[in-house]
């Protein structure tokens, strides 16, 4: 279908989330697996929950905002949906495939080297141009909290209890709104944050008790976590929401990768393997548990995709 109905909001709404039962993974690794598969979303990922949630709250008719990739597709097909129009601050080091993927939604893309100007500072004068614009953080942002908590309440309703529910941390905005969404239906599953090693910046917070920052941009291959602190509204939330953080080591977040696709079927990106990846890392810590690992997105560039399995396959 091609013209004004191929974008109607009602064929973009947000989906629920594909819970996949893991018996083999689960079995292998002593616990009681399941996954709950954000890929299928509209834009691939979880974001588009909150993308779609700002674009349709601010009344502004311009939205800017900074993504490596995933926010920026859901916040360019959000605001095409809802007859807005964005621009999205973009790292040069971003997989092609989401900068593709945010054109061919509609998106303005402004990539910057992050080596000489950060994506808040490149943001900053954006917003000094066009005063009039909404400037929407991918994670440290009231409505996009909100917007993420619908997967929470999702995963307290799908039946009985997880014991744990782990997912990727990168600013926060997925976990803080996964705290908010089972505390809002009674749920006491605990929540888990999944975070590169390489850019352990939330585990260190925790630690501290104060938000700690990486002096730069982590070089994980998890793209969705290179950030460089959480945002003040998800500390709020999540220095007493969380049971804790485990920081997985790049190559466990390979091998969780691989064995998303070889042992569950589901292809998904790197950060997207993070869940999984602190299982893999302390499965002392979830054994004899059932467990919900969110699988949070699946946008990855093939030659990623490819040197990641080829890599697998040769070790």
């Amino acid at each position: 279908m091609t013209g004004p109905q191929a974008w109607a909001p009602e064929r973009w709404a947000v989906r629920p989330t594909t819970l996949v039962r893991a018996d083999g993974l689960g079995a292998r690794l002593g616990c009681d697996l399941t996954l709950a598969v954000e890929c299928f979303q509209p834009t691939g990922s979880f974001k588009y929950r909150a993308a779609l949630n700002v674009a349709r709250t601010v009344p502004q008719e311009r939205i800017i905002a900074a993504s490596s990739g995933n926010f920026g597709q859901a916040l360019a097909l959000a605001c095409r949906v809802t007859g807005k129009r964005c621009t999205v601050v973009m790292p040069s080091t971003s997989a092609r495939v989401k900068v593709d993927r945010v054109l061919s939604f509609g998106g303005e893309v402004d990539m910057v080297d992050v080596a000489a100007t950060s994506r808040s500072d490149r943001v900053a004068q954006l917003a000094a141009d066009d005063p009039s614009a909404y400037l929407a953080s991918a994670y440290d942002d009231d409505l996009v909290i909100q917007g993420n908590a619908s997967l929470g309440r999702e995963l307290a309703d799908c039946g009985p209890a997880f014991d744990c529910v782990v997912a990727p941390v990168g600013g926060g905005g997925l976990t803080a709104g996964l705290v908010l969404g089972l505390r809002e239906r009674g749920a006491h599953s605990a929540v888990w944050g999944a975070e590169p090693a390489l850019g352990n910046d939330a585990a260190r917070s925790l630690r501290s008790g104060k938000i700690e920052r990486n002096a730069a941009e982590p070089t994980t291959l998890a793209d969705g976590a290179r950030t460089l602190s959480l945002g003040e509204r998800n500390w709020a939330i999540l220095q007493h929401g969380l049971a804790g953080i485990v920081e997985v080591p790049e190559e466990l977040i390979r091998a969780a990768l691989i064995s998303l696709m070889e042992e569950a079927n589901v292809k998904c990106e790197p950060t997207g393997a993070l869940a999984l990846g602190a299982v893999l890392a302390e499965p002392a810590r979830f054994a004899n548990k059932r467990i919900c690992c969110v699988v949070s997105g699946g946008s990855v560039d093939r030659a990623v995709l490819v040197a990641i399995l080829s890599e697998g396959r040769a070790g």
